[in-house]
């Protein structure tokens, strides 16, 4: 029975349990956000990549 009592009151792993709640709500929130401007973030990434497509000479040119 003392050893029940024992583990009953001991806290060693809340801290970590708690962090690791913590990790896991963010990650949830994080696909959340993404699935919600799925649209947005690919018109992002697309607008970036034609202007670094612009910055790049083709292959063949001089520069």
């Amino acid at each position: 029975m003392s050893m029940i009592k024992r583990l009953w009151k001991e806290e060693d792993g809340q801290g970590l349990t708690e962090y690791g709640l913590i990790v896991g709500l963010v990650a949830v929130m994080g696909l959340g956000i993404t699935a919600l401007f799925k649209d947005e973030i690919i018109n992002l990434f697309d607008r970036v990549g034609d202007k670094i497509a612009e910055l790049i000479p083709a292959s063949g040119e001089e520069v």
